[in-house]
This record gives structure tokens, C-alpha cells and sequence, in this order.
């Protein structure tokens, strides 16, 4: 009879502790909205305290007793790794503490476009990933840096190329930067070189002239035709009379009308004034500009000027008769808009 007891006493307790095994390890304990994805955030310094007290007050944690008693045995804070890991609905807790044991985190999708200042990026990879923006607008100011990798301080943004880059949230601004270099060589193919010097252009006067050739038109169908007339102007030792280099040389990109008083502005950007391609590019430009001034079109003109509407699409003309008159629809078209700068 004792022994029966006794047996009982053990089953009783083993099941006891069996369930308390199953809780701590192996139920559901994690909560998240269903609907949307959640992210928990590592940085370098944090120890296991930050770690929790960043769950707990997401509310990610519903019994934080059994995640804390797993995590110590498990010895979670001697294996910290930092980055962005997707927590789901319903994990349990040896399933958490594994992924963040584990590093295996989820890349990030890093997207750049429309950048104009060197300061707009910075802030724009910082937003995205955890790296610090006046460290990354230190470097892109660094002249030794930029010399490094190819660049002056002033052509440093041709190395950016818009697109999408799958990179860790805890990368750091060095292999940010290493990734960027990587991947402008890899962009800047033999073809493509070649493309350039038949029109005595290398790739960062492609890239230069590509970003002028960005705020002139978002319409990629007639982007080549403009970048042929800029070749035009080049190749017959014009000034290129770039609106958008005033606007930048300026600093105020709410301009809407480029004023006679603008080219008056003493800046090496200002391409009414000085000959040639401006010292760098006035914005980071998209791939279809930079292929635009790669296979640029061959033609007669030497004019353009927007249209007399809200297309976004330009008249073209092969002299200053055609082009005045182009030039005259559009003044008109602002002034009956009540756009006067």
C-alpha cells in the first residue's frame, strides 16, 4: 500500500513537473498583432534586462516568470546577438530564445531614391538601419575616405545607385559603405564603360550628368532624348543651361519657375554660367536615367522646354526660333497659373 502511494505521489508529481516543463519551454507565450509584422531590436551594448524590458513593453511576453527561468537556463544573456528579429504570434519561449541565440535575423529592404544632398541619404540609411547618420555624413565628407573608393567629396553620391538591397539592420556604416562600392563596380560593366567613352564621358560624368537629366523629366520614355540634346550641347562646346544646377546651386528646391536673376548666381553648379559638367552630381539618379545617358538618342536637338501643361513632357526643338517659341506657350502657361517663381 505505501509503495502504491508512493507511486502515486511520483506520477503525481512527475506530471506535475512534466507541465511546468511543458509551460516554461514549450507553450505558447508570445504575443504579437496578427495582422502585422513585429520586430525586436538588438543594439550592441544591450544586455538581457534591455532585451526584456523592450518585450515587456510591447506587451510581447505573457508570461514573463517562464521566459526568464528558460532564458537563464539556457544561458541567453553569455549569447547575445545583436539585429532585427521577426517575432510571431504564438511562438513559445525556447523558440524565441533560440532565434535571438541563433543571429538568424531578417534582412531589411533598403531603399534610397530622390536623394539630393549627401545629408538627405545619411538620414535616409539611418532611418532604415542602425547606423549613425553624422558618422555616415562624416565619411561622405572624409575627402581621404572618398578618394579611397574612387570619389571626390563632390562625386562621392555617384557611388549610390537606387535600388533595392537586402542588408542586415545592424550593419555597420563601414560594410554600408563597403556594399555601395561593391556594388557600383559591379553596375559599371565593361559594356557600360565602353557605352561612356563613345561618349567621351566616364562613368561619374555619366552619373552627373544622369542626375541633371533626372530633374528634368520623371517621364523615362523621353529621358535618352533629353540626355542626347545635353550631348548635343557638349559636343559643340556649349554650356549646358541646366535649369535644375541653378536650382540646386540655390539651395531651394521649391522653385518652381527659374527666374533670368537665378543665372546670375556665382557657383560652379551654375551651368548658364560655367561651361562644361557641374563638379558633382546635383542628385543621386535612378538606373533608367543613368542608362538614358548610356544610350542617349541621336538627333538634331538642342532645345527643350516643358509643355503648356501638367504632362511632365517636353517640347523639343532643333533651333532658338522653335525653341522661343516653345519658351513663350510655357511663360504664358505659368503666368495664367499664377506661377511666378
Amino acid at each position: 500500500m505505501v509503495l502504491f502511494i508512493l507511486l502515486i505521489g511520483i506520477i503525481i508529481i512527475g506530471g506535475i513537473a512534466a507541465y511546468m516543463a511543458y509551460q516554461i519551454v514549450m507553450a505558447p507565450n508570445i504575443w504579437t498583432e496578427e495582422e502585422k509584422e513585429q520586430y525586436i531590436y538588438i543594439n550592441n551594448e544591450d544586455d538581457f534586462e534591455s532585451i526584456k524590458n523592450q518585450l515587456y513593453a510591447n506587451g510581447n511576453i505573457i508570461h514573463r516568470n517562464n521566459f526568464e527561468l528558460l532564458a537563464d537556463y539556457k544561458k541567453y544573456a553569455d549569447n547575445i546577438k545583436p539585429g532585427r528579429y521577426s517575432i510571431k504570434n504564438g511562438m513559445n519561449n525556447n523558440e524565441l530564445i533560440n532565434l535571438l541565440r541563433s543571429g538568424n535575423q531578417e534582412p531589411i529592404k533598403l531603399i534610397f531614391n530622390n536623394i539630393r544632398l549627401k545629408e538627405d541619404l545619411s538620414k535616409r540609411i539611418a532611418e532604415q538601419i542602425n547606423i549613425d547618420e553624422d558618422l555616415l555624413l562624416e565619411k561622405l565628407n572624409d575627402s581621404v575616405y572618398c578618394n579611397s573608393v574612387g570619389f571626390s567629396t563632390e562625386t562621392v553620391k555617384s557611388m549610390f545607385l537606387p535600388n533595392t538591397y537586402f542588408v542586415y539592420w545592424n550593419t555597420t556604416t563601414d560594410e554600408f559603405l563597403n556594399r555601395m562600392s561593391f556594388e557600383y563596380k559591379q553596375f559599371w560593366t565593361e559594356e557600360r564603360v565602353t557605352k561612356a567613352n563613345d561618349k567621351n564621358l566616364n562613368p561619374i560624368e555619366v552619373s552627373i550628368l544622369a542626375s541633371i537629366v533626372e530633374k528634368e523629366t520623371q517621364k523615362n520614355d523621353e529621358k535618352a532624348r533629353v540626355a542626347g540634346v545635353y550631348i548635343n550641347r557638349i559636343e559643340s562646346g556649349w554650356r549646358l543651361q541646366a535649369d535644375p544646377t541653378l536650382i540646386y546651386a540655390l539651395g531651394d528646391f521649391n522653385i518652381k519657375r527659374v527666374l533670368n536673376v537665378y543665372k546670375e548666381i556665382d557657383s560652379p553648379y551654375n551651368t548658364y554660367k560655367y561651361t562644361g559638367l557641374p563638379p558633382g552630381p546635383i542628385c543621386i539618379p535612378s538606373i533608367s536615367s543613368i542608362n538614358a545617358v548610356l544610350n542617349a538618342e541621336e538627333h538634331s536637338y538642342f532645345f527643350f522646354c516643358a509643355k503648356p501643361d501638367y504632362s511632365g513632357y517636353h517640347n523639343f526643338a532643333k533651333n532658338s526660333k522653335q525653341h522661343i517659341n516653345n519658351a513663350n506657350a510655357y511663360r504664358e502657361f505659368l503666368n495664367k497659373e499664377k506661377i511666378f517663381k
